[in-house]
């Protein structure tokens, strides 16, 4: 058990995605302020309302704090103590009987989003010689970013706050950064590059705080994104703005797309979008002509069933401009830590070939980034046994009622697996599902090594366990030592051990003991690092607009239009019983996705669960500010308190995604009453590359 001596350690919050650096107080051996570390080299001291209530969370009196095991029925909520020999015996034991009878498929493992043990989920999985691991937004949210950036430019861009020069001009599209910051790109650089004089514009459904100050705001139809980036590439060419030198001299496929964009002006998007012709040229000039300009995109255009080719269109807009790894555009990061020890090797490609959904969804299933399995075929395989049987499900740090889309269709698989196991913090309406339940340790508690912005790795910042509550183990922890009873091959080295080799291997000459004490290691941006490494790491060594990487795996090499499945123009006889288009997933500044609504300090900022709506639909429908309403798909139905805002079309409503009442003591935690993913669908179409089903874009109708 660690208990460290009074005093300020550094560290790295994770109450979200994270990155911020923080000086830790310990006081009379117990945490008593985390505060923002100006010597941080990513938030320089700032931090949000959810850092200071991490004390509150890691001293939660409703905390798990050792292992359980279900004694009576799914549902009946009996829990028996155990110990983490005996957790570890029926782990050990359930999933070497399904090794031998059915293979390692048979055995799915799940996870949350952005957390200290992400990398080391895949990692586990593969020491096990299971293919069929998944969580919630991997191909909902931000891999399939990460998988376009990697076929189009060889790795992922981000937007460079970091050297001597600044964007002149960020286009945020389908991304909120001044309450969300997600994989260290944090919320603090956007508004102060808005402060610095900053041209932004802002595509969303809804005018957020940004959009309101943005030079455009692209009020944008739910679900058509893809049209409008097609439109502004045909604006850029159309009228010569690109940059002809870099095209000429650094792209691949430019006269193919340009053939390709004359069939998309303005004026066909605006029939499909919404957004007018004329504001749609004035922003793709702005783009064009304001040098270096950079991309904030978000989770938003991933949310619809052509999340590849939306992905896409919108990063040609970023090359065609010249802004690619440029002082103050969108730049490759430096790269300070080796290769992470993914153990994809651990797997044949006999068994890489069971893994679900990975023959139709290549991208996905196949993808030499982080491949996983399609989350609809895991239930499926739960529910049915097509193509064979998921007999246990491990799930750590993820409420799946809450966070996969149908939730209803999600309920009915977790109740048809053999074994549930879940690792969490607090008991949530998944966890009350589950025969086996071990007590996970919070951020504080846990030894890690974040670097950020995710895949630039700019910089890497010691996370460090400074408390121990309870039983309560890291995830990373239980994957060594299940890794240890089971006699695996692999898996099994320390965390130390992996920190402190890809210090090393990133150019490091600190070690992970010596970088806690120093809080973060930061390397310095380079530029146009094609030119030295002789081109882009892809197929043609250049920027692939004509993707040879996606026309070899069987799919189109240029973006196109699709209209979401379930829209006012896709399906009109739906439409007229569910006349309002539902978009959600907004972030909200006190939460983090299903997290933290048992936290007082911040649930005290936003109570209730709302739904955006503009005030002339609320007087059509009788709605006032505050009521209560339902909110009704053809999957089912919630409600949320009523808030007016005219900032959004009176043909859309905003949902809150994530809710679900820790308070309610009943074993459902209200999982039922405001849940958006009771809304959202999780069945066909889905994108052909990734498996993206439909969370937003849908069709709905409220009342009182």
């Amino acid at each position: 058990m660690i208990k460290h001596n009074d005093g300020i350690y550094k560290s790295a919050c994770r109450m979200c995605h994270g990155g911020c650096g923080v000086n830790v107080h310990i006081e009379g051996g117990k945490i008593t302020k985390v505060k923002g570390d100006p010597e941080s080299p990513l938030n320089q001291g700032k931090v949000c309302v959810k850092a200071a209530a991490s004390i509150e969370l890691v001293y939660h009196p409703d905390r798990i704090k050792y292992p359980m095991k279900r004694v009576g029925d799914r549902g009946e909520r009996l829990w028996q103590r155990i110990s983490w020999d005996e957790a570890y015996d029926i782990l050990a034991e359930k999933l070497q009987k399904i090794i031998d009878e059915d293979g390692a498929e048979s055995i799915a493992i799940g996870t949350g989003t952005g957390r200290h043990h992400c990398d080391f989920v895949p990692r586990f999985a593969n020491a096990l010689g299971t293919p069929n691991w998944c969580e919630p937004g991997h191909a909902q949210c931000f891999f399939p970013r990460v998988n376009v950036s990697k076929m189009t430019f060889g790795d992922l861009p981000v937007c460079d706050y970091y050297g001597d020069v600044k964007p002149e001009c960020i286009l945020v599209w389908g991304h909120n950064p001044s309450v969300s910051g997600p994989d260290g790109e944090l919320m603090f650089h956007s508004i102060a590059a808005k402060k610095k004089g900053c041209k932004f514009i802002v595509v969303d459904p809804r005018q957020t705080q940004l959009a309101r100050k943005a030079e455009h705001w692209l009020q944008v139809r739910p679900g058509t994104d893809d049209a409008l980036a097609l439109s502004m590439i045909h604006v850029i060419i159309n009228e010569n703005l690109y940059d002809e030198e870099f095209v000429e001299s650094w792209t691949y496929g430019f006269d193919e797309l340009k053939q390709h964009v004359a069939k998309y002006p303005p004026e066909w998007a605006e029939k499909i979008t919404w957004v007018p012709a004329d504001l749609i040229q004035q922003a793709a000039r702005l783009f064009a002509t304001t040098k270096p300009a950079a991309i904030e995109w978000g989770c938003a255009i991933e949310h619809t069933p052509n999340s590849i080719q939306t992905a896409r269109a919108i990063a040609i807009l970023a090359a065609i401009t010249g802004n690619i790894d440029v002082p103050g555009g969108w730049v490759f990061g430096s790269h300070s830590l080796g290769e992470f020890p993914a153990l994809n090797e651990q797997l044949s490609e006999r068994v890489k070939s069971k893994r679900l959904g990975a023959s139709e969804f290549r991208v996905l299933g196949q993808s030499n980034v982080i491949p996983s399995a399609h989350i609809p075929a895991v239930f499926k395989a739960m529910r049915t046994g097509d193509p064979y049987l998921i007999k246990a499900f491990l799930i750590f740090g993820n409420n799946p009622l809450a966070t996969y889309a149908n939730s209803k269709l999600v309920f009915e698989s977790l109740k048809k697996v053999e074994f549930l196991a879940v690792m969490e913090l607090f008991m949530t309406p998944s966890a009350e599902m589950a025969d086996l339940i071990l007590p996970a340790a919070s951020w504080l508690e846990v030894d890690a090594m974040p670097a950020f912005p995710y895949f630039a790795e700019n910089a890497v910042l010691a996370q460090q366990k400074l408390e121990q509550i309870g039983e309560c183990k890291q995830d990373e922890v239980v994957f060594i030592e299940l890794a240890e009873r089971m006699k695996l091959t692999s898996g099994k080295e320390s965390l130390e051990e992996i920190f402190n080799r890809r210090l090393v291997e990133g150019g490091s000459e600190l070690n992970f003991a010596e970088l806690k004490e120093k809080g973060a290691i930061h390397n310095a941006m380079t530029y146009h690092k094609y030119k030295k490494n002789g081109g882009f790491n892809t197929e043609s060594g250049k920027v692939e607009l004509y993707s040879l990487a996606l026309e070899k795996l069987g799919y189109a090499p240029l973006p196109y239009y699709v209209e979401p499945p379930e829209s006012p123009i896709s399906s009109p006889e739906i439409s007229k019983e569910y006349p309002l288009v539902l978009t959600s997933g907004a972030r909200l500044m006190s939460f983090f996705t299903s997290e933290h609504r048992q936290i007082k300090r911040l649930r005290k900022i936003h109570p209730d669960p709302r739904v955006d709506i503009n005030p002339e639909t609320a007087a059509v429908l009788g709605i006032k500010e505050g009521d209560w309403i339902w909110i009704e798909t053809k999957r089912g139905k919630i409600r949320q308190k009523a808030k007016l805002f005219d900032g959004i079309d009176k043909r859309v409503i905003n949902v809150e995604f994530g809710w679900w009442f820790p308070e309610k003591k009943d074993g459902e935690y209200g999982i039922w009453e405001s849940n958006a993913n009771v809304l959202t669908n999780s069945e066909r179409p889905y994108d052909p590359a990734m498996g993206t089903y439909q969370l937003r874009a849908l069709l709905c109708k409220v009342y009182k």
